[in-house]
């Protein structure tokens, strides 16, 4: 499944957006959830959470990109809201869950060299199943990446986690490793 675009998150100066995705894979089945970028706007309110469920039989490869302002534009996200939570049973158990927080000053955090070293874009790819010989296959394109990439296998999935400086060098980094996973790309991807 993709998008037929970005997603874009305007300023907004009342509540902030909520997005609720919930998606049920069941045994025997595939899912490859591979939207296009979100992009937030500067004072972009979002608060967007994921609900997996996943059978045991079933297989899973979910890809999040974040674009905090559009770079080729001369945009960055300077102040907002962005609160991404994931939760994810296998079976009926809660094998991940995280949360990201970013409030306030977002284009003062991103510039820190430990949150994100001025960059501007940020990625998930989720990967389940996943274990060491995917992460070793993963590995071997290491010395292309444009941003930085960091890979982890744990309780039977995979996870890469990206960061670059801008949406392009993204976007490149995560179909390098989507295609060492021989996921097939969305042809709106590949334009």
């Amino acid at each position: 499944m993709t998008t037929a675009a970005a997603e874009k998150v305007y300023r907004a100066p009342g509540a902030a957006a909520q997005l609720n995705i919930s998606l049920k894979v069941d045994a025997g089945a595939h899912l490859a959830w591979l939207p296009q970028e979100t992009i937030l706007f500067d004072r972009a309110r979002v608060h967007r959470r994921f609900d997996i469920a996943l059978d045991e039989a079933a297989s899973l490869l979910l890809c999040e990109i974040v674009v905090f302002g559009r770079t080729a534009m001369g945009e960055r996200m300077e102040q907002g809201e962005f609160i991404d939570r994931w939760r994810l049973r296998r079976g009926g158990r809660l094998v991940f869950a995280e949360t990201v927080r970013l409030t306030g000053d977002i284009g003062a955090k991103l510039a820190r060299p430990a949150v994100a070293k001025g960059g501007a874009a940020i990625g998930t790819a989720l990967i389940v199943p996943g274990d060491e010989t995917l992460l070793e296959r993963i590995r071997e394109a290491s010395d292309s990446f444009a941003g930085e990439v960091g890979i982890s296998a744990w309780n039977g999935f995979a996870m890469a986690r990206f960061c670059a400086q801008d949406a392009a060098g993204l976007r490149a980094d995560m179909m390098r490793v989507l295609a060492r996973t021989g996921a097939a790309l969305p042809r709106l991807w590949l334009n």
